[in-house]
C-alpha cells in the first residue's frame, strides 16, 4: 500500500518538455507569471497558517487577499459560508492584522444563547433588570471596547435585539438592560452567518437596515468541496495535531486514504474533516494512519441543490444534515460519540439549532 510521510512533499514525476522551440520564448512570460502567482499563494498560505488557516487553493487565496485588504480598516465585515468553513479563524485573522490587535477579540455565538439572555449578554444588565439579576454585569460590547466583537450566527438575533444592535453600529452607544445610563464604546464588528440574510430580509425575518450595515465588506468562505486541493495539507495538519494531543506516533498516511478523503463531499466542511481525522488517529494503533473510511462510503450523499427540479432551501439542507448525524448516533446528541461531536459543534449549539429547525423528540423516536 502506497503511503506518504507526513514530513515529505508529494513527489513530482519528471517529464519531457511539452513545448517546442517555436513557442518556448512566447510561453516564458506566461510561465514566469504562473510562478509569481504560485509564490504569492505560498507566501499567503504561510502567513495565514499561523491562524490555523491551512491551504493554498485559488478559492482560499482569494479569501486571504480580501482579509488582507479589509483587516487594517475599521469597516464592519460579514463572513458568509456554510457551517464548518472556518469563519471564526478568519475573524481571528482579521483582528490580529488590525490596529486593534492589542485589545480583546470577544466572541459570541448567537445561536447558543437563549433568546431571553442574548440581549443582556450583548449589552449588559443592571441590578434588578430581571428576576435573578442580583448584580450588574458588563455586556460583550463593553468587554470588546477598543477591540473587535465577533458575532457568529448573527441571523439568530431576535427582532427586538436587532434594533439595539443597529443603534450600536450607527452611534456606538447603548444602554444596559434595566439601565438608563448611555454607554459609549469603540468596537469593530465582525459578523458571520451560514444563512441567507438577504432572503431573511425579503421574508421579514431580518431587518433590512441592519443587513446593509453588516454587509459593508462581505467575504464568502468556500465550502471544502470547492477547494478539494486543500484536503491533503489539511489532513496532514490535523493528523499531526491530533497525534501530538493523544501521544500517538503516526508517521504516514496511505495514499488511498487521501483519495477517499478527496472523493467525499464533506457537508460539514473543514470541521467534519478535522473530527473524522481525530477519530482516525485514536483508532490507529501503529505508525500508519488507519482511517474509518467505511464511514465515508456509508454516508448518504449530501442534499443536492435541487431535487426533482425544485430548489432545496439552506434551512432544509441544514435540517437534513443534522438529522443524518442524529441517525448515525441513534439520536444521541452529546458525548464523545454524539451528533454534536460528529458535526463539530457544541452540544448547546446543536440543541439550539434543532429547536430553530423544528427537529422534535417525536422525529428522534423513530431514529
Amino acid at each position: 500500500m502506497a503511503t506518504m510521510s507526513l514530513g515529505a512533499r508529494s513527489a513530482v514525476a519528471s517529464a519531457a518538455p511539452v513545448w517546442n522551440d517555436a513557442v518556448e520564448n512566447g510561453a516564458s512570460q506566461s510561465v514566469a507569471s504562473m510562478l509569481d502567482v504560485s509564490n504569492a499563494r505560498e507566501s499567503l498560505s504561510s502567513a495565514f497558517s499561523a491562524h490555523g488557516i491551512i491551504g493554498h487553493s485559488g478559492a482560499l487565496t482569494e479569501v486571504m487577499h480580501q482579509v488582507n485588504m479589509v483587516a487594517p480598516l475599521d469597516a464592519t465585515v460579514l463572513l458568509l459560508g456554510e457551517t464548518g468553513t472556518g469563519k471564526e479563524l478568519i475573524a481571528q485573522a482579521i483582528h490580529t492584522q488590525s490596529r486593534r490587535r492589542g485589545a480583546p477579540l470577544v466572541k459570541v455565538n448567537c445561536a447558543a444563547l437563549p433568546v431571553t439572555l442574548l440581549e443582556s449578554e450583548l449589552f449588559g444588565r443592571e441590578r434588578g433588570a430581571y428576576t435573578g439579576a442580583v448584580t450588574p454585569q458588563q455586556g460583550r460590547f463593553e468587554m470588546a471596547h477598543r477591540g473587535t466583537l465577533f458575532l457568529d450566527e448573527v441571523g439568530e438575533i431576535p427582532a427586538e435585539s436587532q434594533v439595539k444592535l443597529l443603534r450600536v453600529l450607527q452611534e456606538q452607544e447603548f444602554e444596559r438592560l434595566g439601565g438608563g445610563r448611555t454607554i459609549r464604546v469603540d468596537v469593530r464588528l465582525v459578523a458571520a452567518t451560514n444563512g441567507d440574510l438577504r432572503s431573511m430580509v425579503d421574508n421579514r425575518q431580518f431587518r433590512g437596515d441592519l443587513f446593509y450595515r453588516l454587509n459593508v465588506c462581505p467575504i464568502r468562505l468556500p465550502a471544502l468541496r470547492e477547494r478539494k486541493e486543500d484536503i491533503r495539507p489539511l489532513a496532514e495538519h490535523f493528523v499531526r495535531a491530533s497525534a501530538r494531543r493523544f501521544g500517538r506516533r503516526i508517521h504516514a498516511i496511505p495514499e488511498g486514504t487521501f483519495q477517499e478523503l478527496a472523493r467525499y463531499n464533506w457537508p460539514g466542511n473543514v470541521r467534519e474533516l478535522q473530527n473524522f481525522l481525530e477519530r482516525a488517529v485514536i483508532l490507529s494503533p501503529g505508525p500508519v494512519l488507519r482511517a474509518p473510511l467505511a464511514e465515508l462510503r456509508d454516508t448518504p450523499a449530501p442534499v443536492a441543490e435541487e431535487t426533482a427540479g425544485e430548489p432545496v432551501s439552506l434551512r432544509e439542507s441544514e435540517r437534513e444534515f443534522i438529522l443524518r448525524a442524529l441517525r448515525a448516533t441513534q439520536g444521541v446528541v452529546g458525548g464523545p460519540q454524539g451528533a454534536a461531536a460528529r458535526l463539530g459543534v457544541k452540544r448547546t449549539t446543536l440543541i439550539a439549532k434543532m429547536a430553530r429547525l423544528g427537529i422534535s423528540g417525536r422525529e428522534l423516536q423513530g431514529i
